[in-house]
């Protein structure tokens, strides 16, 4: 049985509800024929994925719908064998060569180019090129950019790339200004509470526009939390009502356990405690990243303003060691030790001073 979010998932472009001058845009291009190299910006959950798709039907038709997933085997200049899970169809390809890690340059080197020195077999193809969708763009290694750089020139009559990514910060000059940047905004409140309600309607729910005003607020602008916010509020009470406490995902309530348990004792027990649920968040598949900034903020809330600045500062550092990093579980334990010293070194100072 598939989620709401996925089964409701609009698969053309002209289903989308938000956004419509984007939406106008990608038409067009779409219409022409011919596209260019593209990147794909903006927030989690502000509809890149479902409007990269949208683009892809646009161009190829149903059959771009059709996909299988199949499982890659790449050998490294230390011969070891990398497993690597793509999503295809056969006018495009899926991948997310992050997940070799340091190893993503042969990934881009090997598949992509496999992919760009084949014909289209398919005589009514209704286009002569490929697509080679890049999820998490921003993770890849500076090599491995620069030859996906070298790629897109080389290839560019048989080859299409579409990067996707959360921010353009990591991302090389170079190959952004090979590629036609297209940002995603978050949805508005205002949107984000007509799709709930949309939605609502299609599961025949009965949702109040205060009670999905609600959900989109809680959900930090992302329409994908919003979706999964609702059917998890339905699965476990059919009434929505207006003082109705919305159900928050469980890593989200380990991750404000872990920041209670901060707040009230700081010692190298706690660090030595903290290790093992950080490792048990990163084993769930929870991005360092979300973690780092879920743990950053809720102790933010729950502290002095004067030692406000200097949390906010420490997680920016670690989550910059995060991105050039390997080992996540090294940089949010050192976070965690960190704050321990500040906030003891504070609650001290206090004591003193009183």
């Amino acid at each position: 049985m598939a989620l709401w979010v996925d089964k409701d998932r609009p698969n053309t472009l002209d289903k989308l509800s938000h956004h419509p001058e984007l939406t106008k845009h990608l038409k067009k291009m779409a219409i022409t024929g011919d596209i260019p190299h593209m990147l794909f910006y903006g927030p989690e959950g502000a509809g890149k994925k479902t409007r990269i798709n949208a683009l892809l039907r646009q161009i190829f038709g149903p059959s771009a719908e059709k996909i299988k997933i199949d499982q890659r085997t790449f050998q490294t200049p230390s011969n070891r064998s990398l497993e690597i899970n793509v999503i295809s169809s056969n006018y495009h390809i899926e991948i997310n060569p992050s997940d070799a890690g340091i190893y993503d340059r042969v990934v881009v080197q090997e598949l992509i180019k496999e992919i760009a020195q084949t014909q289209q077999v398919n005589v009514n193809a209704p286009r002569k090129f490929k697509v080679v969708i890049i999820h998490e763009a921003e993770s890849l290694t500076k090599v491995a950019q620069h030859a996906l750089r070298r790629t897109m020139e080389k290839y560019m009559r048989n080859l299409r790339i579409i990067m996707c990514c959360s921010s353009t910060g990591n991302i090389i000059l170079p190959l952004q200004s090979r590629c036609l940047l297209v940002r995603v905004p978050a949805p508005g409140l205002g949107q984000i509470s007509q799709v709930l309600m949309d939605v609502a309607q299609k599961e025949n729910i009965q949702l109040t526009d205060s009670v999905a005003h609600k959900m989109a607020l809680a959900s930090n602008q992302n329409l994908r939390r919003a979706i999964l916010m609702l059917e998890a509020a339905y699965v476990t009470n059919c009434q929505f009502q207006e003082n109705m406490e919305l159900p928050l995902p469980d890593w989200e309530i380990v991750i404000k356990n872990l920041g209670k348990t901060l707040l009230n004792s700081q010692s190298p027990m706690v660090v030595m405690q903290s290790r093992s649920v950080l490792y048990e968040l990163l084993t769930h598949c929870i991005p360092p990243s979300t973690i780092l900034k879920k743990l950053a903020f809720y102790l933010v809330e729950h502290v002095d303003e004067a030692i406000k600045p200097e949390i906010v500062f420490q997680a920016a550092i670690y989550e910059e060691r995060l991105r050039q990093g390997q080992k996540a579980i090294f940089h949010l334990e050192a976070f965690v030790a960190k704050f321990q010293s500040l906030y003891t070194r504070f609650l001290l100072d206090l004591v003193i001073d009183f």
